[in-house]
């Protein structure tokens, strides 16, 4: 059994896209692996000092991951501002993080050109922030995004000077979780790209969308005018509705609107109401579970102080063994 770490972003609810990629390899791995999932609200802050609304983002979030299928008796899920030893051991390592390393990230660079008047130490940083939060439970395993790859790089980088400069073989190296398996990606429904909230609402399927507004969002999703002759290649767009009935439906649904499309007989309306059917039967019982949660603030307390009581314990041996090593001793 491996000690595997993944950062979930506050940012906003999880859609269909969210679910059939990393999530369900999540609830994979709480069966086979000590994990961690933290909720990363010290790192949103990178680029909303200010939120308007963080507790109610965090908790929303915390709902959806759960409604989902993660289980807080086989995981550890906490919230990471509840654990203070990340914030010591993100100050340790950032005395050997270099200015020039870090200036050289690329998610770095781009974030400053977007936001050139909100270039804060905590952008520059995010990737010893990101490194501690790994290395402080010695995870040799982190589920990343190829967004992501460059910092677990780094981690690799701080993990192994700190390694160096102490002469002790103390952090492992972690390293890129294998799912075993390509990852579900799902297209938008905007006809073109992934599923995503950045690129339009009714782009994506949320958990939390009721039965009238996924079918909303699935009857105004982009077609084209149909095939002309048997057997034409799919437009982008038609691909993408294919694509979703094969995660979604039943081969046997999947195998009808094929054979229609391939006579040219199809009617794109029916497809969307099937494809729209299915959405709703999958989303049912995750959506039902969320309504329960949010009415249930006792369960949630609990799952968040005994998650930070569980990855406080973990961090706590870490950073002591860490100030040993380093040098700090009491009088």
């Amino acid at each position: 059994m491996e000690t595997v770490v993944s950062g979930i972003r506050p940012t906003g609810e999880l859609h269909l896209g969210n679910y059939f990629g990393a999530v369900k390899n999540f609830i994979q791995m709480q069966e086979t692996e000590r994990c961690f999932f933290f909720i990363a609200d010290y790192h949103s802050l990178t680029t909303h000092p200010t939120p308007e609304n963080l507790h109610q983002n965090v908790k929303r979030v915390l709902i959806n991951y759960l409604a989902a299928g993660l289980d807080p008796e086989k995981a550890t899920l906490y919230i990471q501002s509840d654990v203070p030893e990340v914030t010591e051991l993100y100050l340790l390592l950032n005395m050997n993080a270099y200015l020039g390393e870090l200036m050289r990230v690329t998610s770095f660079k781009e974030k400053a050109r977007k936001q050139p008047n909100n270039v804060n130490a905590g952008l520059l940083t995010y990737p010893v922030l990101m490194a501690a939060d790994i290395i402080i439970h010695k995870a040799a395993k982190v589920p990343v995004g190829k967004d992501q790859e460059q910092h677990l790089e780094m981690t690799r980088t701080f993990a192994n000077r700190f390694n160096r400069m102490y002469k002790v073989d103390y952090f492992p190296e972690p390293q890129a979780y294998n799912f075993g398996q390509e990852l579900i990606k799902i297209p938008g429904l905007d006809g073109s790209g992934k599923m995503g909230k950045s690129e339009g609402e009714g782009n994506a399927i949320f958990l939390s969308d009721p039965p009238e507004v996924i079918r909303k969002k699935v009857m105004r999703a982009v077609t084209d005018t149909g095939p002309t002759q048997p057997n034409q290649p799919k437009s982008e767009p038609v691909q993408n509705l294919f694509t979703l009935l094969s995660v979604l439906s039943s081969p046997d649904t999947l195998a009808y609107f094929e054979e229609q499309y391939n006579k040219c007989t199809i009617r794109y309306g029916d497809l969307k109401k099937q494809l729209a059917e299915d959405i709703i039967q999958i989303n049912a019982p995750m959506r039902e579970k969320m309504l329960q949660l949010e009415k249930d603030e006792i369960y949630l307390r609990k799952v968040v102080t005994t998650g930070a009581e569980k990855a406080r314990e973990s961090a706590q041996k870490t950073v002591r063994e860490v100030r040993e090593i380093i040098g700090f001793k009491s009088f």
